[in-house]
């Protein structure tokens, strides 16, 4: 089944959801563009007057919402559509997009966030001290693989990730940086919880699951996540403040 981003600006071509990146307007999708979206919030609060470079940016969202605090956001991404996209949608003042793959970018600025890619990345320590310096600080996410795979798998079956982390894997990768972990909040951590109690089995034995989850996926919003220092290991997202 192929999504496509609905409602997108005029002259803006939407983008179809392949599973390389997450997309904001697409119903099916947002419960991993909130999960995103949530840890794009946390870094836009701590960028206040602040030269920031996204790499890897994708659809463009998160520069968009890093520009409201900002002074200046630079988005990095080599994919074509997804640069013309984002050069087309996102036009708030102070904002830029490049085309440029994340090895070769080379301007210096105040932060870069770097989300949901070093899982993408065939040498990832070097990309970090490249990173460290250009910036002085260094926002990077990426999923659990506890979480995310099978139990005893070393990564779930996502074609486009290299290398998935665990909590130590990541914190040896990170180095000294401040780890950070994303969790369910609010009505996710309801859903949560009743799942444990048996959900699964009243919504299909009502009938009522695609009802249901027709409603429920398009209203996680991105408070339904919060950021906390652990326990790692239940995380589903690490974010790492490396400085």
């Amino acid at each position: 089944m192929q999504y496509v981003q609905r409602n997108q600006p005029p002259g803006v071509p939407p983008l179809e959801l392949t599973g390389e990146r997450t997309l904001p307007d697409v119903p099916a999708e947002n419960y991993w563009f909130r999960r995103h979206l949530a840890v794009y919030e946390w870094i836009a609060r701590r960028s206040a007057g602040l030269d920031v470079v996204d790499l890897a940016c994708g659809e463009g969202y998160g520069v968009d919402v890093l520009a409201r605090p900002a002074r200046r956001v630079t988005g990095g991404d080599a994919n074509p559509e997804a640069h013309e996209h984002a050069r087309l949608k996102y036009t708030r003042p102070g904002v830029r997009f490049v085309r440029e793959l994340v090895e070769r970018y080379d301007e210096p600025c105040d932060a870069i966030v770097f989300l949901q890619t070093i899982e993408h990345v065939e040498e990832p320590e070097a990309l970090l001290r490249r990173f460290r310096k250009l910036a002085p600080v260094v926002y990077v996410s990426t999923p659990n693989v506890l979480t995310l795979a099978p139990p005893g798998a070393e990564k779930s079956d996502n074609p486009w990730h290299l290398r998935e982390y665990t909590p130590e894997e990541f914190r040896e990768l990170c180095g000294d940086a401040e780890i950070l972990g994303l969790f369910h909040a609010r009505k996710l951590r309801a859903h949560e919880l009743a799942l444990k109690v048996g959900w699964d089995g009243v919504h299909r034995s009502l009938g009522i699951t695609d009802s249901f989850y027709r409603w429920f996926t398009p209203s996680i919003g991105s408070r339904d996540f919060a950021l906390r220092p652990g326990p790692l290991d239940r995380a589903l997202d690490f974010v790492a403040v490396l400085r």
